[in-house]
């Protein structure tokens, strides 16, 4: 009976397939390599089954024929769904490299900037302290639903207020969105990391004021295990702080995210 289903719709079930993917095959998480690319497709293809009543492509009915077969237009229409469902991956992309970006500022200053290694995450090489700081993100992330908010609030009300004619009427409001997105990376990287950044200038101050007064003591070798073991004990006292602005940040980028994908209309405004 599904695949009855799905056969009678195929248009329409490709089109939901190729934003699926593209969400998919760009969101953290679901985009690691470890994740078998058998798991991704049937992923999409039960979530496309489940959207199938809540899209609304009637713009895309003079590509598609009467008797079900379509076009070439219908192949670019498609390329257009699968960059709808890139950009709303990419956007939550932007929020985890924030935390990330954060651990990188200040794994400099503690001396951990030599220990990047792979990160299977954000698909980067990474201070191990951002591949820390990307796990507990998508953990709050998971702990609070937002994968099911946006795979079925985003995608199911994408589907029925945003087709590719929206997206080419409304590209120069997109464009300034994700710019927007990008802007405040750099903003949220900078306020999570700038505590524990300012403590270890003032540790730096204080070991180079007291090595010049006492040169025998030889303090830059020993501060620098110090400059460590401080930097730990302030992350862990400031850990629920962090938590709950990783939250506000989830919050606020996809809920802005939600309100400008629901938001175009059928006239691409």
């Amino acid at each position: 009976m599904m695949l009855s289903e799905i056969l009678a719709s195929a248009p329409v079930f490709l089109l939901i397939a190729g934003r699926c993917g593209g969400l998919i095959f760009t969101l953290p998480l679901f985009s690691m390599r470890t994740v078998s690319r058998t798991a991704k497709i049937a992923l999409i293809g039960y979530l496309s089954y489940f959207l199938i009543p809540y899209a609304d492509f009637s713009k895309y009915t003079s590509v598609i024929a009467p008797d079900g077969a379509f076009s070439f237009y219908f192949i670019l229409y498609l390329a257009g769904e699968v960059m709808i469902g890139i950009i709303i991956g990419f956007y939550v992309s932007i929020i985890f490299a924030a935390f990330s970006t954060a651990a990188q500022f200040f794994a400099f200053q503690m001396g951990f900037s030599a220990s990047a290694v792979y990160d299977s995450l954000s698909q980067v090489e990474n201070p191990l302290l951002g591949q820390f700081f990307n796990f507990v993100a998508i953990l709050l992330f998971l702990q609070n639903r937002w994968f099911q908010i946006l795979f079925l609030k985003g995608l199911s009300g994408t589907l029925s207020s945003m087709n590719v004619f929206d997206l080419i009427g409304g590209r120069e409001k997109m464009m300034t969105f994700l710019l927007h997105g990008l802007t405040n990376l750099f903003a949220d990287a900078l306020i999570i990391a700038l505590p524990i950044m300012g403590t270890l200038v003032l540790i730096t101050i204080c070991t180079g004021l007291l090595s010049k007064a006492a040169p025998q003591m030889n303090l830059l070798s020993e501060g620098f295990p110090v400059m460590i073991l401080l930097s730990f004990l302030f992350l862990i006292w400031i850990f629920p702080l962090l938590c709950d602005f990783f939250l506000r940040s989830f919050n606020t980028g996809l809920s802005e995210l939600l309100n400008v994908l629901t938001g175009f209309t059928r006239k691409g405004s």
